[in-house]
């Protein structure tokens, strides 16, 4: 039904729901739904109000943009049935955008911005209210605006309302973002800001809780990959250790959890960088760069590094504090040239406000060239607010369906870090890719160096330091293995279901670009190669079709493993480099180990009919 004096709009991420008249629903991930139905009563509603702006001969009413969805629903006094049939569709919505869904209020499903008097946007903020409380869940109001468009001039509002179910059962969202920036950049400092609550004081003291070992304290350089936690709660207000003690409350607190992957700036630890980027499949990356010092350093190869692998950038202008306001702008102006270039294709938008950081949230994910540029200070809190309002509204990039799908499938579980817990045994942290794991199931971990899996049974499991019972695909978690031999693991293996029947691969072929070579690239040369959470040295086989490739060819390469076997999938995007020399792709072909032996004896056949061909050639 359409109200024709008080249309409303809901937006969520992933589609629109059940019977919700018509409009076009355009998820996160850019897919569109059109929905056809339509009651008589809304075809009237929408020509009554075309006559009357026919009969006005003035400027034509503001619209929202094509990208937003926009579905009809009455929010004024609905009846009792009404009411029932509104709470069933954000229930619906909850579920799609894994627990969280936006209304627009005020918004016809044309896109027209008519607006609601303040009489009728309180009573539908009112009815917002109960039907989000019907389903366990919070409303929080983003922004509220002003809309010039009635016969008598009179002032109208659209508002924009966040619905985030409160959390049960630790099924809070769970959103990972990758650090990168050059040394210096204040990468540790921001996050330390970020999840303690605490400012800095201009020394670093910030960062001091992130650090993992003695060495990073005393340089103040970070070396090693940490995860760091911030929460935000089902009313959108933030949830760090500045009022809770552990990490546990935080989870328990917490419908939205932002996890930090904190990864090292400096040059000599470049794998480190490339393995967190890789291994654990972070959502977005956040850029950090120094006001003071610009683009400098690795800035440029990690934009590159996320660019490839297909992450979302956004970018933050660090210690605006010790600058002028010109060489910030400065700055700011050089970030958005590098965004602009051919390679890049980016589009900037620097964030001023929190109604900037509301539609950068919600254009980030509808558009993969949108990039937001926040200036910030973790010194004196200058526009912190705008990146944790931005970090509240962003939406996952993935939807309930797509999960699920993955969770029907078979457990494989990456293994990415090793411990040794005492009284607890031998502990491996990773992510589970598919699949669901529970404690007590009986799995197989491998594959070791002479190629084979051995079986292995989950003990108890952790995620965010907190116990839990049920890993679900796309979670990273921390699993309890007993008394497991520690020295059998490895990072790289992985744990699967043994219906699986897991095959391990020696040598592999790949579709690659190489994007810099000071020379040639050629059979023989040996690279270090990057797939998910495989970082092995490789020896290039043979090029298909060519001798050898320059900086900017593509190719089919075959690789072969130096040390050991690997687990691997075809699709899987691939990263390798050497030096100078780095390229992407993703894998083509698993060479099964007869199919090794094949691929050797005819390719030296080949290499011996050109060798005899050769010397049997006229001389010129």
């Amino acid at each position: 039904m359409v109200d024709p004096v008080s249309p409303a709009v809901a937006r969520t991420g992933p589609g629109s729901g059940p019977g919700y008249g018509s409009g076009t629903c355009t998820g996160n991930n850019g897919r569109k739904a059109v929905k056809k139905s339509r009651s008589r009563r809304g075809k009237r509603g929408k020509k009554r109000r075309h006559k009357k702006n026919n009969k006005s001969n003035k400027t034509p009413p503001p619209y929202l943009p094509p990208e937003v969805e926009h579905v009809s629903l009455k929010l004024v006094n609905p009846t009792q049935y009404r009411f029932e049939h509104l709470a069933t569709q954000l229930k619906w919505r909850l579920q799609e955008g894994r627990g969280e869904a936006v209304y627009q209020i005020g918004v016809e499903d044309n896109g027209l911005l008519v607006g609601l008097s303040d009489a009728d946007m309180k009573a539908s903020l009112h009815t917002l209210k109960r039907m989000a409380e019907k389903v366990g869940a919070d409303i929080t109001l983003l922004r509220e605006r002003e809309v010039d468009y009635d016969l008598d001039r009179n002032s109208r509002k659209i508002a924009e309302v966040l619905v985030r179910k409160v959390p049960d059962d630790q099924q809070f969202l769970d959103l990972r973002v990758a650090v990168l920036g050059n040394v210096d950049s204040g990468k540790s400092t921001l996050l330390g800001v970020l999840t303690q609550g605490e400012l800095d004081n201009g020394r670093g003291r910030a960062r001091l809780n992130l650090f993992r070992h003695l060495h990073e304290i005393q340089s103040g350089r970070t070396s090693s990959i940490s995860f760091e936690i911030l929460g935000f709660n089902s009313k959108g207000e933030v949830v760090n250790y500045s009022e809770s003690r552990t990490a546990e409350e935080i989870c328990e607190s917490s419908s939205k959890m932002i996890t930090f992957i904190d990864l090292a700036g400096h040059q000599k630890y470049l794998k480190t960088t490339i393995f967190g980027l890789t291994s654990y499949c972070p959502d977005f990356a956040m850029l950090v760069v120094s006001a003071n010092t610009g683009i400098a350093g690795t800035t440029r190869e990690h934009l590159g590094l996320a660019m490839a692998l297909k992450v979302p950038i956004f970018v933050v202008v660090s210690k605006v504090d010790v600058c002028s306001r010109g060489t910030v702008e400065r700055t700011v102006r050089q970030l958005e040239r590098v965004l602009k270039q051919p390679g890049c294709n980016k589009v900037p938008l620097l964030v001023t406000n929190p109604d900037d950081a509301v539609t950068a949230a919600q254009q980030f994910t509808q558009s993969t060239c949108i990039t937001p540029i926040f200036t910030l200070s973790s010194v004196s809190g200058e526009s912190l607010d705008l990146l944790k309002v931005f970090l509240n509204i962003l939406p996952p990039l993935s939807n309930s369906k797509e999960q699920e799908e993955l969770m029907q499938q078979l457990t494989e579980f990456q293994v990415d870090e090793i411990y040794s817990v005492p009284d607890v045994g031998t502990v491996v942290g990773g992510t589970l890719y598919s699949g669901v794991c529970r404690e007590g199931e009986r799995l197989v971990v491998g594959p070791t160096d002479q190629g084979s899996f051995l079986r292995l049974k989950v003990g108890s499991i952790q995620r965010n330091r907190s116990a839990c019972r049920v890993l679900r695909a796309g979670q990273a978690a921390t699993l309890a293995l007993g008394n497991f031999d520690r020295s059998l693991l490895r990072k790289g293996m992985v744990m699967v279901s043994p219906k699986m029947n897991p095959t391990i691969c020696w040598q592999f072929e790949a579709a690659i670009v190489l994007l810099f070579h000071a020379k040639t690239f050629r059979r023989g040369s040996q690279v270090t190669v990057h797939v998910g959470n495989v970082r092995q040295t490789a020896t290039v086989e043979c090029l298909h079709g060519k001798e050898e490739l320059r900086t900017g060819e593509r190719a089919v390469v075959r690789f072969r493993f130096i040390k050991h076997p690997e687990y691997l999938r075809l699709g899987a995007k691939l990263l390798f480099r050497e030096g100078v020399t780095k390229g992407i792709g993703h894998i083509s072909r698993l060479l099964q180990p007869f199919q090794n032996q094949n691929h050797d004896q005819n390719h030296d056949q080949n290499h011996d009919q050109n060798h005899d061909q050769n010397q049997n050639l006229p001389e010129h």
